[in-house]
């Protein structure tokens, strides 16, 4: 089975912002492919698990806030007995304009509390990740640029990133490896 995280913060009041780029791309999934309605799961988080292609997946939205996310997806890599090359985490990321998706095979935590917290729990930096920018903030806090809703000309371009992100993943899913997605999508 493969697993694909898309971290955010849950709650109604964070829908559509910034930081909530990786449950958009989960989200826009398990619709493109009737995979139902996400329901809680062993930790906490809210999953769905269906058939993508062909093969076994289970899409998650970790149900602690974005800085706590290594906790949601620590027991569920230990409960289904996952390997890390089972696993993608899709995040947002602000040193990439908005709308740019990268592939990152390895890595630090870059300045991203949620991956941090995934890297600690894990004890390892050795997993895939599909990043969708969201560029630093013009004015203010990087706190509310994160936590803000995407501007209508951003929104639209994100609707288009979220689209790629979602085709590398089903590459992924179809057996393409990390390696080949990165020269094909970066």
């Amino acid at each position: 089975m493969k697993m694909i995280v898309g971290l955010g913060n849950i709650g109604s009041q964070y829908d559509e912002t910034r930081h909530n780029c990786g449950f958009m791309v989960v989200d826009q999934m398990a619709r493109d492919y009737h995979l139902g309605a996400f329901k809680h799961e062993k930790a906490p988080a809210v999953t769905v698990t269906g058939m993508i292609n062909g093969h076994k997946v289970m899409l998650v939205k970790p149900t602690t806030f974005m800085n706590d996310s290594g906790h949601a997806v620590k027991p569920l890599m230990d409960y289904y007995d996952l390997d890390l090359a089972d696993l993608v985490i899709v995040n947002d990321d602000l040193d990439m304009p908005v709308g740019q998706v990268r592939l990152k095979a390895k890595g630090s935590a870059g300045g991203h509390n949620g991956l941090r917290s995934i890297i600690d729990h894990l004890g390892t930096q050795q997993f895939n990740r599909v990043k969708v920018g969201i560029d630093h903030p013009q004015q203010g806090t990087v706190v509310s640029h994160v936590l803000g809703k995407f501007t209508t000309t951003e929104r639209a371009t994100i609707d288009d990133s979220i689209e790629v992100a979602e085709h590398a993943l089903v590459d992924w899913i179809d057996g393409a490896t990390f390696k080949e997605l990165m020269n094909n999508y970066n």
